[in-house]
């Protein structure tokens, strides 16, 4: 299984919207709503445009995204990691981490937040990826945590 990322383009909204919709069908079906689920291609171009995205792929084939953006120096927040169902619990998700925390060599501390709720998420940022939960908020009717991974 050979893993690699590449920039995501303009002209890739469509394969993410495909991949965000595979991979978060389960959270708009369980919470009722979903941020990342249902974007429309305009939603998902200005998204790429304000967290740069990362296509993963899977042997050649897309099977994930992971995006980031600073905050600050130093400082980046993990927006979105998602892989589609059928490529989950295979390493894909610890080598995007990875992956982010190579291409950004400055970084001090990483962020991010799920849904509280969701034991797989939790042991996975917290057990595999090193992550601490640092707070417990509210996104709409969704409690979530936040997550902070620090050098």
């Amino acid at each position: 299984m050979k893993i690699e990322f590449r920039k995501a383009a303009l002209t890739d909204a469509a394969l993410l919207i495909e991949i965000y919709n595979s991979a978060f069908y389960q959270d708009y079906i369980k919470y009722g709503e979903c941020p990342a689920y249902g974007k429309t291609a305009d939603m998902m171009r200005q998204s790429i445009t304000q967290y740069p995205k990362f296509v993963i792929l899977c042997d050649a084939k897309p099977v994930g995204c992971i995006s980031c953006r600073a905050l600050q120096q130093g400082v980046y927040e993990v927006g979105c990691l998602c892989v589609i169902p059928e490529y989950q619990r295979k390493g894909i998700g610890s080598s995007a981490i990875e992956f982010v925390k190579s291409c950004y060599s400055d970084w001090n501390r990483f962020t991010l937040v799920t849904p509280a709720d969701k034991t797989e998420n939790v042991l996975f940022y917290t057990k595999k990826c090193g992550f601490d939960i640092q707070s417990l908020e509210t996104d709409g009717n969704v409690k979530v945590a936040r997550f902070v991974l620090e050098r």
